[in-house]
C-alpha cells in the first residue's frame, strides 16, 4: 500500500493532474511523514517522490518545508537512515538556489555530513558532491569542494574512495588546468595504481571511467604519464585472460572472479573508442591494434557484442588507417553468437562505407581489400540468422543489405545476393522478413546496370510470384508493386507491372483481390494522361467487373469505398500542374536516373566493343606482319653478300626495319580506339601507319636484300636513298624485273646456240 502510494503521488505530479500550489498543501507533507519509514524499500519510494516533486516547487516553499527541517535530521543523532535520505535531498536543493544560499546554508551541512563517521554516509555525500558544484560554480568548486574530494580519496574506505574517483572524473571540465595537471591527474594515477595492486574491488568501476578520465586529461600527460596509462588499460583488457596480477590457477578458478574480470574487459571494450582517441590515428597500429584484436577474439561473447557496439565509432576515428581492422570487421561478421552479429547491423551500412571508401586516396584499395573477403562474410551471416529463430535480426540484415549497391558491384549483387533475396521471398515463412528481401530485391533492381539482367528479374518477378500459384506469393509480389512505386518512375511502374498488377483483380483468392482493391488509387496516381489513356480504361474496365461480379461482400465494400476515392482523385497531366510539381519534379528524376543507367550500360557495351575490336585487328595485323616478315627472311638468309660494306649494308637495314615495326606498334598500342578510323583512312591513303601499310617497311627491306644480291653494281648510298623515298619501290620492282627478263633472253640465246 505505501509504495502503491507513493508510486500514485508521483504519477498526479508527473501529469499535472491538480496544480502545484493544490499539491503541496494535500501531499506534501504526507511524503515528508512517510521518509522515516523503518522498511528502506518504501522510504526510498517516497524519497524518489520528494526529489520529483522539488522539481515543481516554488523557492519559498523548499526553504520552509524542507531545508530547514533538514538541518536538525543532518544531525549526527539522527539515524543511518535519516543522514542517507539528507545528503540526496541536500544534492537535489543545490541546484534551486543562489550560490551565496548554497554557500551559507547547505555548504556547512555538506562538510558535516563528509565527515560523518559511517562511510556509507561519506560515500553517499561524496556522489552529490557533484551536482553541489554544478549549482555553485567553477570558483566556489574549487574553493569548497576540491578540498573535500582530496580528502575523501584518502579514505580508509574503498567505496569511498571509488566514490571520490568517479566524482574527480565527473567534474574534470569544472577544473582550470592547474588544477587538473598538478592535483587531478596525480591523485588519480595512484588511485589506479594502488587499485590495481591491491584493491580489485574497485577495478570494475575505474575500467568504466578511464576512458572519460583519459579523454578528460588530454594534453596534460607528459609522455611519460601517457604510456603508463595506456598500458594500465591494456593490462584492464587482457585481465582474466592470462595470469594477470600475481594470482595463481586455484584463484583464477573462482567464478566470482571471473565475471569481475570479465565485467572489466567489458568495460574497456565500452571505452575503446575513447583509447583510440587518446593514441590518435596515426599510432593505432602500433599501440592499440594487438588490443583491439584481443577484444575481438575474446573468449566472453558480452565482451565482442560490446565491442561490436562501437565498431563504427572506431572506424570514423582511424580515417584513411581503416583499413587496418577489416580482418576484424570480417571476424565478427563470422562470429558464432548472432548477438555479435546483430551488434554490427546498427551502423553496418556506415561502417561498410567508411571500409571501402575511408581517406581521399587510399578508397579504391581499400575496397579491393575489403570485398573479397566481404561478400562471403555478409552471405555466411545471413544464412546463419536464416537458420536461426531471431527472425528480427534476419529482418534488420535484410534491411542493411540495401546499402550494397554502394559497396560493391551490380554483377556481384546480381550473382551472390539477389537471387538468394528470392528465396526468401518464395520460402521464408515470416512476414516480416519477406517483405525486407522484397525492399532490398527493389532497391538491387533500382541500381542494376544491365538491361539484360534487369529484364530477368522483372520476369520473374511476374512469373514466379504474380503468376505463382500460391495465393501467398501473389500477395508478396503486390507487396514489391508498392516498392516497385516508390523507388522507381511512374512510367518504369506502368512498362513492366501495371497490367500485371490489374490481372489480379481477377484472382480466386478474396485477399489478394482485396489487396489489389486497396493499391488501386496507387495506380491511378502512377498515370499520366493522355499518354496512359489505355491504361486508364483498362482499370476502369475491371473496377466496372468487381462491381458487377463480385460475391465476397468484404471485398466489395472495398472495392466500394476505392471507387468513390478514385472519383475524387485527380488525374496528373503531362502538362505542369501546380499541385503536382514537387511530385513530377521526384518522379522525372528518377526517369533521368534510369535513363542515365542506360545510357551508361551503352556507353560500357560501345567501350567493350570498341576495346575487342582494336584487340581483333591488333592480333590480326600481327599475324600479318609476321607471315611478311617470315616470307622475306628466308629469301634474305642464303644471300651470300662479299666485303665488309655488304655486312653494314645488311645490319643497318635489319636495325631499320626493326625501329619502323616497333614505333607502328607502339603507335597501334597508344591509340587502340581509332585502330578502326585509321584502318578506313589508309585503303585510299599510301602513307605509312597503322593498318595495312604497316607492313611497307618490311616488304621494302626483303626488295632491298634481293637487289642487292643480285646486282653488285648497286651502292649504299642508292639502296638507302631508295628506302626513303617511297616512290622509289615501284622503280625498284621494274628494273629488278627487266633485269630478270635480259637474263631470260640471253639463257634461251644460249641453248639455241648450243
Amino acid at each position: 500500500m505505501q509504495l502503491t502510494a507513493a508510486y500514485s503521488y508521483l504519477t498526479i505530479l508527473q501529469e499535472e493532474s491538480v496544480p502545484v500550489h493544490s499539491y503541496c498543501l494535500s501531499f506534501l507533507q504526507i511524503i515528508l511523514q512517510n521518509l522515516e519509514h523503518r522498511d528502506i524499500g518504501v522510504s526510498n519510494a517516497w524519497l524518489e517522490t520528494l526529489l520529483a516533486v522539488i522539481d515543481v516547487l516554488p523557492k519559498e516553499t523548499l526553504r520552509h518545508e524542507i531545508l530547514n527541517p533538514l538541518v536538525s535530521k543532518a544531525q549526527l543523532s539522527q539515524t543511518l537512515q535519516s543522514r542517507l535520505t539528507s545528503c540526496k535531498i541536500l544534492g537535489k536543493l543545490a541546484s534551486k538556489f543562489e550560490a551565496h544560499i548554497v554557500k551559507r546554508d547547505i555548504l556547512p551541512l555538506v562538510e558535516s555530513l563528509c565527515q560523518d563517521v559511517e562511510y556509507e554516509v561519506r560515500s553517499c555525500m561524496c556522489r552529490q558532491l557533484e551536482f553541489i558544484a554544478q549549482g555553485i560554480g567553477a570558483e566556489l568548486t574549487k574553493a569548497a569542494i576540491l578540498p573535500e574530494l582530496i580528502e575523501l580519496a584518502r579514505d580508509e574506505g574503498s567505496s569511498v574512495r571509488l566514490a571520490a574517483f568517479e566524482t574527480l572524473v565527473n567534474l574534470l571540465s569544472m577544473f582550470d588546468h592547474d588544477d587538473r595537471s598538478q592535483i587531478v591527474l596525480p591523485m588519480v594515477k595512484s588511485f589506479c595504481e594502488k587499485s590495481f595492486k591491491a584493491d580489485e574491488s574497485v577495478l570494475t568501476s575505474l575500467s568504466l571511467h578511464l576512458g572519460k578520465l583519459c579523454h578528460g586529461l588530454q594534453g596534460l600527460f607528459t609522455q611519460e604519464q601517457h604510456m603508463w596509462f595506456l598500458e594500465f588499460y591494456k593490462k584492464l583488457c587482457r585481465l582474466g585472460l592470462h595470469q594477470e596480477n600475481g594470482h595463481n590457477d586455484n584463484q583464477m578458478e573462482n567464478m566470482e572472479l571471473e565475471k569481475k574480470y570479465a565485467t572489466v574487459r567489458k568495460h574497456c571494450a565500452y571505452n575503446f573508442p575513447a583509447m583510440a582517441v587518446f593514441v590518435a590515428a596515426k599510432n593505432f597500429h602500433i599501440d592499440l591494434y594487438a588490443t583491439f584484436f584481443c577484444l575481438c577474439h575474446d573468449p566472453d561473447v558480452p565482451i565482442r557484442y560490446t565491442i561490436a557496439l562501437g565498431f563504427c565509432e572506431v572506424c570514423k576515428l582511424l580515417g584513411s588507417n581503416v583499413y587496418l581492422i577489416h580482418k576484424e570487421l570480417i571476424t565478427l561478421l563470422q562470429d558464432d553468437s548472432l548477438e555479435v552479429v546483430d551488434a554490427l547491423l546498427d551502423h553496418l551500412p556506415e561502417t561498410l562505407e567508411l571500409m571501402t571508401s575511408g581517406g581521399d586516396n587510399s578508397g579504391l584499395d581499400n575496397k579491393l581489400m575489403i570485398v573479397p573477403d566481404l561478400v562471403p562474410a555478409l552471405t555466411s551471416a545471413e544464412q546463419r540468422v536464416a537458420n536461426s529463430l531471431k527472425w528480427r535480426s534476419h529482418e534488420k540484415l535484410l534491411q542493411k543489405f540495401s546499402c550494397l549497391p554502394h559497396i560493391i558491384s551490380s554483377d556481384q549483387i546480381y550473382y551472390r545476393f539477389l537471387h538468394r533475396m528470392f528465396t526468401i521471398i518464395l520460402t521464408n515463412n515470416v512476414l516480416p522478413v519477406q517483405k525486407a528481401a522484397s525492399r532490398t530485391l527493389c532497391i538491387f533492381l533500382r541500381y542494376n546496370r544491365k538491361q539484360e539482367q534487369r529484364h530477368e528479374i522483372i520476369q520473374k518477378l511476374v512469373e514466379q510470384l504474380g503468376q505463382g500459384k500460391s495465393y501467398w506469393n501473389r500477395l508478396r509480389f503486390l507487396d514489391t508493386c508498392e516498392y516497385i512505386m516508390e523507388f522507381f518512375s511512374k512510367s518504369f511502374f506502368c512498362k513492366y507491372f501495371y497490367l500485371s498488377v490489374l490481372e489480379l483483380t481477377g484472382d480466386p483468392v478474396a485477399n489478394v483481390r482485396m489487396k489489389v482493391c486497396h493499391m488501386l488509387p496507387k495506380l491511378k496516381s502512377s498515370l499520366k494522361m493522355p499518354a496512359d489513356k489505355h491504361l486508364l480504361q483498362q482499370m476502369e474496365l475491371c473496377v466496372r467487373k468487381l462491381l458487377c461480379q463480385e460475391k465476397d461482400k468484404d471485398v466489395l465494400s472495398v472495392v466500394k469505398r476505392t471507387v468513390m476515392e478514385l472519383d475524387r482523385m485527380d488525374m496528373p497531366m503531362d502538362a505542369y500542374q501546380k499541385r503536382f510539381f514537387e511530385k513530377d519534379l521526384l518522379d522525372q528524376e528518377k526517369e533521368r536516373e534510369e535513363h542515365l543507367l542506360l545510357e551508361m550500360e551503352q556507353i560500357e557495351k560501345e567501350k567493350q566493343q570498341s576495346e575487342s575490336r582494336s584487340s581483333n585487328e591488333k592480333n590480326y595485323e600481327r599475324k600479318r606482319r609476321d607471315s611478311k616478315t617470315g616470307s622475306a627472311l628466308p629469301k634474305s638468309l642464303p644471300t651470300v653478300i662479299s666485303g665488309s660494306s655488304g655486312t653494314q649494308t645488311v645490319s643497318r637495314e635489319s636495325k631499320k626495319s626493326k625501329l619502323i615495326r616497333s614505333q607502328s606498334f607502339s603507335s597501334q598500342a597508344i591509340h587502340p580506339k581509332h585502330g578502326s578510323l585509321e584502318k578506313g583512312t589508309n585503303k585510299s591513303n599510301s602513307v605509312i601507319g597503322v593498318g595495312k601499310n604497316v607492313l611497307l617497311p618490311f616488304v621494302e627491306d626483303s626488295l632491298k636484300v634481293r637487289t642487292g644480291s643480285a646486282s653488285s653494281s648497286m651502292t649504299f648510298s642508292t639502296i638507302t636513298g631508295s628506302s626513303r623515298v617511297p616512290g622509289n619501290t615501284g622503280d625498284q620492282k621494274t628494273n629488278g624485273s627487266k633485269e630478270a627478263q635480259s637474263r631470260k633472253l640471253s639463257l634461251k640465246n644460249r641453248k639455241s646456240k648450243s
